[in-house]
């Protein structure tokens, strides 16, 4: 009787043997309904075989073999087992994430009948080409083969048209495509930029937001090679599909490409892998490339395509001009130059932009007479003031209570809010500018992609005057309108402990810098500040991110740090900091440790965000400047760590290439 090795959706770093009444190889990437402990779950035939490593008569037959859809092709298979292997993730977890969750489950629900969409919309006449557009064009061919281009283009550079034409190229020669953004709210727009070129074309989305029987759906057409054009986030770049041709990563430099739980992968760099297997080029594409990414273009790993102009020949790059706030007299964090600014584009029907990175009404409510801060019960952290909602609550844990009448300590009613968030900005616009449409955009008042579709539409109508927004606003967006770009609290990232602040706040004003000018009218970025003198705003004001990024990789090679270095962080969270301190102790102290060479292993110490959900979390680091070294060390650590008896309440995992301390 043949063996089935399946592969399951478990924490489990092994295979799981049943007998099959008839099965053969053929059967290899089916699903297969198998019995678990007292129930049943739906596994992944990763091996027909015709003996067991355990006796024969101990292992339970298995059930159904699911033939509705075609076996799991072998480069899926081979692209899950490499980010298991990289990741120190379990095979089956990896595998099993690469289905929709409609084919995971033993009781599958009724599927309507349907397919995915075939747009309809009227096809969208291509722009002329600049010449730089034309020689990125020209550099990358879809049938050489194996290639990775770093495209480096100004905001409003016109890399989307590059991705469009590559796109047409690959479509003609029967191919699929590949196409990955870093966020939900970007979809929309892209969406309607490629339907609208490719009508003929059937076009798929793949993100968290779809519901579950339109992500089959989409699934489906996509591995049957239905779907010419796929268009997800990170989760699409496991998705299967017979004909592709080419894979585009939008916003390469995004952290939102990088899971955070469970299999901690990089869609970026396992869309490099992918490319690779398959031989077919993968584009790389940002305004402020990632410094790995840079690295690798300057070592020539990838081709540097860069496109230095805005491919609207009417429109420039925005002057940016450093307000130093030492001088000035902030009416509610807002210099008179920046309101000045505003009052000029509103009286010349003009939109404005004000930028805050911090959502709520204020960061922190606090009483001065005895010092109480409203701390989150649940997490090292302070709890946000929400004043439309009446609350304070944690951006991490989402804990949240209603807002105190007086301070908890020694019931003084003078309590206020400090610090300022886009809640309170929006309240002191609206006070200064009584008669402007303000519309906020934040993770509070876009919650869906029908809302933010909607204000998408307002601020496209014309219905908006002044935006006030996070991060959501801050890349992949074209505002005809928008001239006037003022950034608010950025001072805050320059001095943060952590060593990649520099460049994510470089990444992030520059993204948002370039959302001003970008048609015929011009467009300016004031940035209040207390350091103008600051290389990163030097860098910011001649839009020069050839210059800063050279500076920080060398600052990275004197420290070695990435992409000089290779690390990995083992996490542990406890009931109690000494639990998971210890935990780590033990963990650095294992033998394989002191048996092997070329891996250095830093002292635990407690997180930044020490305690989090009524967790407290510590880690350790571990560190080579060989690779290999380091991928070779990996698993027997992991392997010993997972035979320590650690206490019940305790929870740890290994994460490869970490972006967060």
């Amino acid at each position: 009787m043949p063996v089935l090795r399946v592969a399951l959706d478990l924490p489990l770093h092994r295979l799981f043997d049943y007998l099959a009444a008839s099965a053969s190889p053929a059967d290899v990437g089916c699903r297969v309904c198998v019995p678990f402990g007292k129930g049943e779950r739906i596994g992944v035939i990763a091996e027909v075989a015709d003996d067991s490593a355990w006796p024969l008569a101990q292992l339970k037959v298995a059930g159904e073999i699911l033939r509705d859809l075609p076996p799991l092709p072998k480069e899926l298979l081979d692209l899950c087992e490499f980010a298991s292997t990289y990741y120190q993730a379990a095979f089956g977890a990896a595998l099993m994430q690469a289905l929709p969750g409609g084919l995971k489950r033993v009781a599958t629900p009724k599927r309507r009948k349907g397919h995915a969409e075939t747009a309809t919309t009227l096809v969208a006449p291509a722009p002329n080409l600049t010449a730089e557009q034309s020689a990125a064009l020209g550099a990358i061919d879809p049938q050489a083969g194996f290639s990775a281009h770093l495209l480096h283009g100004v905001t409003g550079s016109g890399k989307t048209e590059v991705y469009l034409r590559l796109i047409e190229r690959v479509l003609t020669i029967g191919r699929q495509v590949l196409l990955l953004v870093p966020e939900i709210n970007l979809t929309p727009q892209l969406e309607g930029h490629v339907r609208s070129r490719f009508p003929e074309s059937t076009v798929v989305s793949l993100h968290s937001e779809l519901a579950e029987a339109a992500r089959e759906r989409n699934w489906r057409a996509a591995f049957a090679g239905e779907a010419g054009i796929v268009l997800g986030t990170r989760l699409a770049i496991f998705t299967p599909m017979p004909r592709l041709g080419l894979i585009v990563v939008d916003e390469e430099h995004d952290v939102s490409f990088k899971q955070q739980d469970g299999m901690r992968y990089s869609a970026r760099d396992v869309a490099v892998f992918r490319a690779r297997q398959h031989g077919i080029p993968v584009v790389l594409g940002s305004a402020t490339p990632s410094l790995e990414s840079w690295a690798n273009a300057q070592s020539r790993r990838y081709s540097l395509l860069t496109l230095r102009e805005r491919a609207n020949p009417e429109a420039r790059l925005p002057v940016v001009c450093l307000l130093d706030t030492r001088k000035m007299v902030l009416r509610d964090g807002l210099s008179e130059l920046l309101i000045a600014a505003i009052k000029a584009r509103l009286e010349r029907g003009e939109q404005s932009l004000v930028f805050l990175n911090r959502r709520g009404y204020a960061p922190v409510l606090a009483c001065a007479a005895c010092g109480w801060v409203s701390r989150c019960q649940r997490c090292a952290a302070n709890l946000v003031l929400h004043l439309a909602d009446r609350c304070l609550r944690c951006h991490h844990c989402g804990f949240e209570i209603r807002v105190p009448k007086a301070c908890p300590t020694c019931g003084n009613q003078d309590i206020h809010p400090f610090g300022r968030g886009t809640q309170r900005l929006e309240v002191s616009l609206k006070e200064l500018f009584p008669d402007a449409r303000i519309a906020r955009v934040d993770r509070d008042s876009v919650k869906s992609r029908k809302q933010w579709e909607m204000v998408l539409e307002r601020i496209h109508g014309g219905d908006a005057d002044i935006l006030v927004g996070t991060q959501m606003l801050a890349k992949g967006h074209d505002f005809p309108k928008l001239t006037l770009v003022g950034v608010l609290g950025a001072d805050a990232a320059l001095f943060a402990a952590d060593w990649r602040a520099p460049e994510r706040l470089f990444a992030q004003l520059m993204q948002v810098s370039g959302r001003a000018g970008r048609a015929d009218l011009e467009g300016e970025v004031l940035i209040q500040t207390q350091y103008p003198d600051h290389p990163l705003y030097a860098a910011l004001a001649t839009h020069d991110y050839p210059g800063f990024a050279t500076s920080l990789l060398r600052e990275r090679e004197q420290a070695g740090f990435p992409p000089y270095a290779f690390q990995a962080v083992l996490r542990a969270e406890a009931t109690e900091m000494a639990a998971a301190l210890a935990f780590l102790t033990t963990a650095c102290a294992l033998p394989v440790v002191r048996d092997h060479g070329g891996v250095v292993l830093y002292d635990p110490v407690p997180m930044k965000l020490s305690r989090l959900a009524n967790f407290e979390r510590g880690q350790l680091l571990a560190e080579s400047h060989s690779r290999p070294a380091l991928q070779a060390f990996l698993p027997r650590w992991r392997e010993a760590i997972e035979a320590i008896r650690a206490p019940a309440k305790l929870r740890w995992h290994l994460e490869v290439d970490p972006l967060e301390f």
